[in-house]
Protein backbone atom coordinates (compact mmCIF):
# COMPACT_ATOMS: atom_id res chain seq x y z
CA UNK A 1 0.00 0.00 0.00
CA UNK A 2 1.28 3.46 -0.92
CA UNK A 3 1.97 5.65 2.10
CA UNK A 4 3.73 8.87 3.04
CA UNK A 5 4.40 9.40 6.75
CA UNK A 6 5.68 12.68 8.21
CA UNK A 7 7.49 12.86 11.52
CA UNK A 8 9.73 15.21 13.50
CA UNK A 9 7.29 17.93 14.44
CA UNK A 10 7.00 19.39 17.90
CA UNK A 11 7.33 22.50 20.02
CA UNK A 12 10.34 24.74 19.42
CA UNK A 13 11.31 28.24 20.56
CA UNK A 14 11.66 31.10 18.07
CA UNK A 15 15.06 30.92 16.40
CA UNK A 16 15.26 27.18 16.90
CA UNK A 17 15.46 24.35 14.39
CA UNK A 18 13.58 21.21 13.47
CA UNK A 19 14.07 18.51 10.86
CA UNK A 20 10.95 16.90 9.45
CA UNK A 21 11.01 13.53 7.72
CA UNK A 22 8.76 12.19 4.98
CA UNK A 23 9.11 8.44 4.63
CA UNK A 24 7.59 6.64 1.65
CA UNK A 25 6.44 3.05 1.42
CA UNK A 26 4.89 1.19 -1.48
CA UNK A 27 6.71 3.29 -4.08
CA UNK A 28 10.16 4.68 -4.78
CA UNK A 29 10.60 8.37 -3.98
CA UNK A 30 13.43 8.70 -6.47
CA UNK A 31 10.89 8.70 -9.30
CA UNK A 32 8.68 11.38 -7.72
CA UNK A 33 8.80 15.08 -7.06
CA UNK A 34 8.18 15.76 -3.37
CA UNK A 35 6.64 18.95 -2.05
CA UNK A 36 6.25 20.27 1.47
CA UNK A 37 3.08 22.14 2.42
CA UNK A 38 1.72 23.67 5.58
CA UNK A 39 -1.61 24.78 6.96
CA UNK A 40 -1.83 27.31 9.77
CA UNK A 41 -4.95 27.63 11.95
CA UNK A 42 -7.74 29.28 9.99
CA UNK A 43 -5.67 29.42 6.79
CA UNK A 44 -5.62 27.53 3.51
CA UNK A 45 -2.95 24.95 2.81
CA UNK A 46 0.17 26.65 1.44
CA UNK A 47 2.97 25.24 -0.68
CA UNK A 48 6.44 25.75 0.79
CA UNK A 49 9.00 24.14 -1.52
CA UNK A 50 9.51 21.13 -3.75
CA UNK A 51 12.34 18.77 -4.66
CA UNK A 52 12.39 17.42 -8.21
CA UNK A 53 14.91 16.37 -10.85
CA UNK A 54 15.39 20.05 -11.63
CA UNK A 55 16.40 20.91 -8.06
CA UNK A 56 14.54 22.92 -5.44
CA UNK A 57 11.53 25.05 -6.26
CA UNK A 58 10.24 27.56 -3.71
CA UNK A 59 6.52 28.24 -3.51
CA UNK A 60 7.04 31.06 -1.00
CA UNK A 61 9.91 33.50 -0.49
CA UNK A 62 9.34 33.55 3.26
CA UNK A 63 11.43 30.40 3.84
CA UNK A 64 14.36 31.07 1.52
CA UNK A 65 17.61 30.91 3.47
CA UNK A 66 15.88 29.13 6.35
CA UNK A 67 14.34 25.91 4.97
CA UNK A 68 16.19 23.25 2.99
CA UNK A 69 14.84 20.10 1.36
CA UNK A 70 16.98 16.99 0.88
CA UNK A 71 16.65 13.31 -0.01
CA UNK A 72 18.12 10.05 1.21
CA UNK A 73 17.21 7.55 -1.47
CA UNK A 74 18.68 4.64 0.50
CA UNK A 75 16.05 5.30 3.17
CA UNK A 76 13.32 6.31 0.70
CA UNK A 77 12.92 9.49 2.75
CA UNK A 78 12.78 13.23 2.11
CA UNK A 79 13.72 15.77 4.80
CA UNK A 80 12.80 19.36 5.52
CA UNK A 81 15.44 21.16 7.58
CA UNK A 82 13.92 24.24 9.20
CA UNK A 83 16.19 26.83 10.82
CA UNK A 84 15.57 30.24 12.37
CA UNK A 85 11.97 29.32 13.04
CA UNK A 86 9.42 32.05 13.62
CA UNK A 87 6.01 31.98 15.30
CA UNK A 88 4.51 32.52 11.84
CA UNK A 89 5.86 29.09 10.85
CA UNK A 90 3.43 27.41 13.24
CA UNK A 91 1.30 25.01 11.19
CA UNK A 92 0.60 21.41 10.35
CA UNK A 93 3.25 20.35 7.84
CA UNK A 94 2.50 17.87 5.06
CA UNK A 95 4.55 16.16 2.38
CA UNK A 96 3.10 15.22 -0.98
CA UNK A 97 4.36 13.27 -3.99
CA UNK A 98 3.72 13.68 -7.70
CA UNK A 99 5.02 11.43 -10.47
CA UNK A 100 5.50 14.23 -13.01
CA UNK A 101 6.66 17.62 -11.81
CA UNK A 102 6.18 19.35 -8.48
CA UNK A 103 2.85 18.72 -6.79
CA UNK A 104 0.33 21.41 -6.03
CA UNK A 105 -2.34 21.49 -3.36
CA UNK A 106 -4.82 19.98 -5.83
CA UNK A 107 -2.49 17.98 -8.07
CA UNK A 108 -0.53 15.69 -5.75
CA UNK A 109 -0.74 11.93 -6.21
CA UNK A 110 -0.15 11.10 -2.53
CA UNK A 111 -0.35 13.00 0.76
CA UNK A 112 1.00 12.31 4.20
CA UNK A 113 -1.06 12.71 7.36
CA UNK A 114 0.75 15.82 8.60
CA UNK A 115 2.88 16.67 11.61
CA UNK A 116 2.36 19.63 13.94
CA UNK A 117 5.05 22.30 14.25
CA UNK A 118 4.55 24.90 16.98
CA UNK A 119 6.98 27.82 17.34
CA UNK A 120 6.45 29.61 20.64
CA UNK A 121 8.37 30.90 23.63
Amino acid sequence: QVQLVESGGGLVQPGGSLRLSCAASGFTLDYYAIGWFRQAPGKEREGILCSSRGGTTYYTDSVKGRFTISRDNTKNTVYLQMNSLKPEDTAVYYCAAARYGCPGTKSADYWGQGTQVTVSS
